[in-house]
């Protein structure tokens, strides 16, 4: 079915004669047939959202209805691919074409000449049903690719055989319960705006480990949780994505450049490849998939690149795989919302942004969660975990996409630009950010780590507190003035922000922390100031104690070697005992 354009007004094409078109329905635009979704219907009148430039249409252009909803194209070949925006392969283009994406270019989403080795796991017989495993493909060294019996289809198989294949060939033919066969392939097809299935979501309650001090200890995301990371420019939240995406304890991660600088988008590109992923020794391209929709490209594309990236990570998820998508930023995404929805003549809410703007973030976040898969067994469980990075004009955190935001997620980062000014990274402010699942992940932790590792966390954070308002009177009176255990409070809070909270990404012994060794990091900060207090008490100088060997040695703790750390922290906690209680002994003499 074909209709004529009567308006053009940038992505937006306004066309008549689409009668028999539904919402959401893929679109062909003008002789090139750039791809395009309908966004409004009025009659025969539709409103469509165009994906590509639009420079050169004009009215009385033709528009075709492909008569189904935007989609993406799941199966072996996603992982290591890079797509755009609408799933079109960025690599496969350039081959073709060169280093610039031609209009109304159709490359298939995954390679369709490509042979997988295709394994059953069933055999001619067995009776399946939706979500079912049939068959593996080791796409990658690290991904084995699980081939599931398609959503709504269950029945017995009545024919399958393992050898190579493409996505397109059967593999399998399933009988269903009216007798009809179905021919199975290796890929499926899934509308991006509608969430895929599961049989029961469950609260969170395993920590997703980054490696990060200041996130891992201080403020935890659960596997399945939501989490946003707000700061102004120059703050360092793709750093803080990247080094999320890198050592999160995740199986599969879907990186969504969502509207960024094109150069930051760059540095994934050439970072991720060379980089060793911690748990399995091989690249960390070997378990990612990047959506690269940055900031010069269509910015329809852009509002629709944040559903191809989590409809992607859900059907992983579906395998029983662990998955985060970290999106960056949804802000620039907030952005083409603003855009279309001003083209379309709708009535603007605060800052012009659309009305239904919580709404649209809330549908985002809301597909992250930790699931029971469908499948006849009931034992396999997925997580999806959704980061989303918010980059607030001038680092005003009242606006609207930050509050929405607020509301949604349940843990904050808030990036501060005066920590990053004084090479404070992560630049995470510990008095503005907070986590809502301690409470959940506190059995995990008291088995895994001890009770101690939540009582330390939390006598940090009131350490770092006192610490903020003894400033305001040592900017008044001088911190001379101080009591002793004042001047050892500022002390021990420049310790735990110095030695421990700070981190850097681009050292390699420093870039990844693992649980074990942010508890025994922070025990060995906390036991110094615990000595140093009672040392106090008997007299001691607040001074000779700062100054002793061992503080010296705690600062420099964290670029130990991962295989040294428990020796070396034990060795400077027993010298660390033994000169405090030096100092001790002496206050006690001089008294």
């Amino acid at each position: 079915m074909s209709g004529k354009i009567v308006k053009v007004s940038g992505p937006l094409v306004v066309a008549t004669g689409l009668a028999d078109a539904n919402m959401a329905d893929v679109v062909r635009v003008g002789e090139q047939k750039l791809i395009g979704e309908i966004l409004t219907m009025n009659g025969d009148s539709a409103s469509i959202q165009v994906y590509e430039e639009t420079s050169g249409l004009g009215p009385g252009a033709e528009v075709t209805t492909t008569g189904s909803p935007l989609s993406v194209e799941l199966g072996p070949g996603l992982i290591e691919n890079i797509y755009d925006g609408i799933q079109r392969p960025l690599e496969e283009i350039m081959r073709i074409a060169g280093a610039t994406i031609q209009r109304g270019m159709q490359v298939p989403a995954l390679n369709h000449e490509k042979k997988w080795e295709f394994v059953p796991t069933v055999k001619a017989g067995d009776t399946v049903e939706t979500g079912d495993v049939i068959g593996t493909v080791q796409e990658t060294p690290v991904v084995l690719h699980k081939i599931m019996v398609p959503v709504g289809l269950s029945g017995t198989i009545e024919k399958i055989e393992a050898g190579s294949f493409n996505v397109l060939e059967t593999v399998a033919v399933l009988k269903d319960g009216n007798g009809d066969s179905h021919e199975l392939t290796m890929t499926q097809k899934w509308p991006v705006r509608v969430g895929r299935p599961y049989k029961h979501k469950y609260p969170p309650t395993a920590p997703l480990c980054s490696g990060q001090r200041v996130i891992d200890t201080m403020f935890p995301i659960a596997k399945g949780g939501t989490a946003a990371v707000p700061g102004p420019f120059g703050s360092g939240k793709t750093v803080v994505q990247h080094q999320l995406a890198k050592w999160s304890d995740v199986d599969i991660v879907v990186y969504i450049g969502c509207g960024e600088r094109g150069n930051e988008m760059t540095d994934v590109l050439r970072e991720f490849p060379e980089l060793k992923d911690p748990r399995t020794g091989e690249s960390l391209m070997k378990r990612t998939v990047l959506i690269a929709n940055t900031s010069d490209m269509p910015v329809a594309a852009r509002e629709a690149s944040i559903y191809t990236g989590i409809t992607i990570a859900e059907y992983f998820r579906d395998m029983g795989y662990d998955v985060a998508v970290i999106a960056d930023s949804t802000s620039r995404w907030a952005e083409a919302l603003r855009e279309m929805s001003g083209r379309l003549e709708e009535m603007p809410g605060e800052e012009g942004y659309p009305a239904y703007l919580s709404s649209r973030l809330a549908q985002f976040y809301e597909r992250a969660g930790s699931v029971e898969c469908l499948c006849s067994g009931g034992d396999r469980r997925g997580s999806l975990t959704a980061v989303g990075a918010v980059s607030p004009p001038g680092g005003d955190l009242s606006e609207p996409v930050s509050q929405a935001t607020m509301r949604i997620v349940k843990v904050f980062w808030a990036l501060d630009a005066s920590l990053a000014y004084r090479r404070h990274f992560p630049a995470i402010n510990w008095l503005n950010s907070y986590s809502l699942y301690l409470d959940s992940l506190k059995p995990w932790f008291d088995e895994n780590l001890g009770k101690s590792f939540l009582v330390d966390r939390d006598k940090a954070m009131s350490i770092l507190q006192e610490e903020s308002s003894l400033n305001e009177i040592v900017q008044l009176v001088g911190k001379d003035s101080l009591s002793p255990t004042d001047q050892l409070t500022l002390e021990t809070a420049k310790m735990i922000r110095e030695d421990f909270l700070q981190q850097n990404a681009f050292v390699d012994i420093d870039s990844y922390s693992s649980y074990n060794r942010q508890l025994q990091l922070m025990d060995l900060i906390l036991s110094y100031d615990k000595l140093c207090r009672a040392a106090i008490e008997r007299g001691a100088s607040v001074q000779e104690l700062f100054e002793i060997p061992s503080r010296e040695r705690i600062g420099r703790a964290k670029s130990v070697r991962a295989e040294e750390y428990l020796e070396v922290y034990a060795d400077i906690a027993k010298s660390m005992e033994a000169e405090i209680e030096t100092l001790a002994e002496k206050g006690e003499a001089d008294a």
